[in-house]
């Protein structure tokens, strides 16, 4: 088994100027490695959901990949108001984004039904006033345990 290869990203509340960047460097490092493009548009697609949630609703947070042989994992940290009831924050549409992020084109109440959609497993961990933790996991094997 090849070593497992650990990178982090720093997340900072409202800062729209490099949001996306978490998301984009792990799109890189992904292709660099040779990952299947499939996964690649799954992961980044989670990333920068993920990424994007923490800019608008959390407070300042972390983005890190974990990388091994046979899956990778997301995980996603800030240290905001968390989410209240995240069954209902799962409802597609659902959104609780300012009004200034709607008028910037966020806030379509999608990131979660998009992250749940497009990550193999996904786990949320929020109450209100506390952070939120998403991690995502994405297989890089099939039901055989062959490589994708």
């Amino acid at each position: 088994m090849k070593p497992v290869v650990n990178k982090s990203y720093m997340i900072k509340k409202k800062d729209f100027l490099h949001a996306g960047t978490a998301s984009i460097g792990v799109k890189n490092l992904l292709k660099s490695m040779g990952i299947d493009p499939q996964i690649i548009r799954r992961v980044a697609v989670c990333g920068y959901e993920g990424e994007m949630n923490a800019v608008m609703h959390g407070g300042d947070g972390l983005l890190s990949v974990e990388i091994s042989d046979d899956e990778i994992i997301v995980n996603i940290s800030d240290n905001g108001p968390g989410i209240e009831d995240i069954d209902m924050a799962m409802q597609k549409g659902f959104s609780t984004a300012a009004k200034e992020y709607r008028e910037m084109g966020f806030g379509a109440g999608m990131g979660l039904p998009n992250m749940e959609k497009n990550s193999d497993q996904i786990e949320i961990t929020s109450e209100k006033y506390k952070e939120t933790k998403v991690r995502m996991i994405f297989s890089l094997t099939n039901e055989k345990g062959d490589k994708i």
